[in-house]
């Protein structure tokens, strides 16, 4: 007889074999086991009820922690002794009740743990975030001009950053190279005698040796144009040249990587380099495939949402509840200009209202009411999205739109994530750069940010809130200690979401989710 499955128990299996993937493999043991008959069926979860939750425990008129309470991923949680035990540790939950750690964590939980496993690395990181952040809105426009230079020519700036003291050098009076990009030949013959020539004398033996590379040469030879391209946008090295040689290098090599990997995507020139002042919203979308083809598909009507984030994040936290507009945009206009009524979305009400009384936001919304239909159908992958919803600007969204072939490509989302990976990690080694040549990183914080340029740029978003974590050895312990279990959560994205959910924390309390009640149990 065919035996029917429902959507929870598919997500339980689904979950069950994720994580027994991820986890298991590692002595964790039987990561979910069957919450009932596990012959040929699978029973539904009995539902957690607390009847102790006084009036202090939520906020009155605010059904987010019940209402995260009663999915099938927080029941999985609670349940299963090996999550509920990781759940329940202090240093677990001391990131969980950061909402923004805790999705940058989902995000790159690999980068996270292994860099926990160092706790003084990773408190050198947490403080250069800091520091970065304060140059950042100088950097910006520099760092784009570095990009710009080196679109096209990322092979044979390969070359010359493998030379550091060359490129620095370069990089330092590039309208004295200029001439080499009609006549690359030359460029070997002065740098094989380096001694000999003005330009070159300062650094003759690193000169040499890059003349004695075939394959570097090989590359000038086929590209002299980046000459060329360095000295058009010279303004772009200023000051940058007086820095650590390989810190500029390291940052021309990130810069020559992520162009390759864009162009390798499909992306233009042009909506890269417009993504580079948003590398992190970007990296988040692009790491859920679903909604960044949603996004690509309704950009405009995602780019009046961007542009009231708290509106944004209850979209995306509540699909399910906003699916209903799809069909009645007149309906969302009504619901929005009162918002202050429903009290679960008592705290957006405001921003709700400012966006029913945007006519441009509104025309955009009532013209594609299916934006509503797209996140209810991707709701896992934009709930994972909510916490950070302040930094998916108007721009971005727009930017995804005017680039659909690319982003709302499926087929091309391994590429996509990649080239977002690439621009992230050149965003934070491009800012170290800049800082670097400030005089605001020693030595050893700079090889902390150069080893870890995502986890870095992740940082940046919230950098005070890192610099907290930094200090909380439980929580560090934590994150190194369960890697793999990590893993294999971000891995579903129902219990990423979960996870990742402002609600997260105070749930877990409610729950009765404690280091003592866990050891209880297992006692």
């Amino acid at each position: 007889m065919a035996m029917t499955i429902s959507n929870q128990q598919k997500m339980y299996l689904t979950t069950a074999a994720v994580l027994a993937f991820g986890v298991g493999a590692y002595g964790l043991g039987r990561v979910y086991p069957p919450l009932g008959p596990s012959a040929g069926t699978v029973a539904p979860a009995q539902r957690y009820v607390n009847s102790q939750v006084t009036e202090a425990d939520v906020t009155l008129g605010d059904t987010s922690v019940p209402e995260l309470m009663q999915t099938d991923a927080f029941e999985l949680i609670t349940k299963d002794p090996q999550l509920r035990s990781l759940a329940a540790s202090p240093g677990f939950q001391a990131i969980a009740s950061q909402p923004q750690v805790m999705a940058a964590v989902m995000a790159n939980p690999q980068a996270f743990a292994s860099l926990a496993a160092n706790p003084g690395a990773f408190k050198g990181v947490a403080q250069a975030a800091q520091s970065l952040a304060q140059v950042a809105p100088a950097a910006r426009a520099q760092n784009a001009g570095v990009l710009a230079a080196v679109w096209g020519h990322s092979k044979a700036v390969q070359s010359l950053a493998g030379q550091p003291q060359v490129l620095a050098a370069i990089l330092a009076n590039p309208a004295a190279f200029a001439s080499y990009a009609a006549n690359p030949g030359q460029f070997r013959e002065h740098a094989q005698n380096a001694a000999a020539n003005a330009n070159m004398s300062a650094n003759a033996g690193a000169f040499k040796q890059l003349a004695s590379n075939s394959a570097a040469m090989a590359s000038l030879q086929a590209d002299p144009g980046v000459f060329k391209s360095l000295a058009a946008n010279a303004g772009a090295f200023k000051g940058l040249a007086a820095g650590q040689p390989q810190v500029l290098a390291a940052m021309l090599q990130s810069a020559a990587s992520a162009a390759d990997r864009a162009a390798n995507a499909g992306i233009s020139q042009q909506a890269y380099m417009a993504l580079l002042a948003n590398s992190n919203a970007f990296s988040m979308l692009a790491g859920q495939p679903a909604a960044l083809d949603a996004v690509s598909k309704h950009s405009a009507a995602f780019a009046s949402l961007a542009g009231y984030p708290q509106v944004m994040a209850a979209v995306f936290g509540n699909a399910n509840k906003f699916a209903q507009f799809a069909n009645n945009s007149a309906a969302f206009s009504q619901f929005a200009a009162s918002a202050g009524r429903n009290a679960q979305f008592a705290n957006s009400a405001a921003s709700f209202q400012k966006l029913a009384a945007d006519a441009s936001a509104m025309k955009s919304l009532n013209a594609d009411p299916g934006v509503f239909k797209a996140v209810s159908a991707n709701s896992a992958a934009f709930a994972n999205l909510a916490n950070n919803a302040q930094a998916f600007s108007p721009q971005l969204m727009s930017t995804i739109g005017r680039n659909a072939a690319a982003f709302g490509n499926l087929a091309n989302a391994g590429q996509v994530n990649q080239a977002a990976k690439a621009l992230q990690a050149y965003n934070a080694n491009s800012l170290a750069a800049s800082a670097a040549a400030a005089g605001k990183l020693n030595a050893a914080t700079m090889q902390a940010v150069l080893a870890n340029p995502q986890v870095s740029a992740a940082m940046l978003a919230n950098p005070a809130a890192f610099a907290a974590i930094s200090k909380h050895g439980a929580a560090l312990a934590s994150l190194s200690a369960n890697q793999k279990a990590l893993l294999a959560v971000a891995a579903n994205p129902n219990l990423a979401a979960v996870m990742a959910n402002p609600s997260f924390s105070a749930a877990l309390n409610q729950a009765g989710v404690s280091q003592a009640a866990s050891q209880s149990q297992a006692n």
